[in-house]
């Protein structure tokens, strides 16, 4: 017996994860696109979508290019979305790293994914810096600032230009993760920009059930 989804069939467009998911806001770019539950504090579509170009601009004033590999080191923060889809904007490939890694675990996964910045906040700046002492990367970047680190506000606040990649979603990874190593030493799962969009897509019914109302809590940890 066939059983039939009663939603329609998913159509996947052929976009990169940014611009898939920075097209939702353009109509409403006053409107908030990231809530930190805690703080009360408000990202608007309009500014996810200017922070996103700048962090890209950024990552490509410093070298980086299509397909280089960027780690992040983070617990869930409202600018964790930022920094992911500035990497991705860029055409590099974000790993993210576990918040309860060891310096051991952290400089392993630096070196199998070939990591070129390792981006962190600095209650993990210990942790970090002796990953990179046994794994050693381009430059650690401290989201809330660090001396002698370059922090999210420089980021943000560069005047370098915008960059345009050529991605090609079918093809082209978004994201490293790596898997938990149970049955062995932890490996990359290689997503493509195609996968993430696909899994978006595949969720938007459940989203528009409240249609005009979507918020969606989110208490899974992000680098998961």
């Amino acid at each position: 017996m066939a059983l039939a989804s009663r939603y329609p069939d998913v159509e996947i467009p052929d976009v990169s994860v940014p611009e898939f998911v920075l097209a939702a806001g353009r109509e409403k770019p006053d409107a908030p696109a990231l809530i930190d539950g805690l703080k009360g504090d408000v990202i608007t579509h309009g500014q996810l979508a200017a922070y996103v170009d700048r962090v890209a601009a950024a990552l490509h004033a410093r070298g980086l290019r299509k397909g280089d590999v960027v780690a992040m080191f983070c617990p869930n923060t409202p600018w964790y979305p930022v920094v992911f889809h500035g990497i991705a904007a860029a055409g590099c490939v974000m790993s993210p790293i576990n918040s309860l890694y060891t310096p051991d675990e952290i400089a392993f996964q630096l070196r199998d994914s070939g990591a070129k910045i390792l981006i962190t906040v600095s209650p993990f700046l210990d942790r970090a810096l002796a990953a990179v002492a046994e794994s050693p990367v381009g430059e650690v970047v401290v989201m809330d600032g660090a001396e002698g680190h370059a922090s999210l506000v420089d980021l943000l606040s560069t005047d370098a230009p915008s960059v345009q990649v050529d991605i090609d979603p079918a093809t082209d990874l978004v994201t490293l993760p790596y898997s938990s190593g149970t049955t062995g030493l932890p490996k990359g799962v290689m997503l493509t920009h195609r996968n993430l969009v696909a899994n978006v897509s595949q969720s938007r019914p459940l989203v528009e059930l409240h249609e005009g109302d979507e918020r969606i809590i989110a208490v899974l940890p992000f680098f998961h």
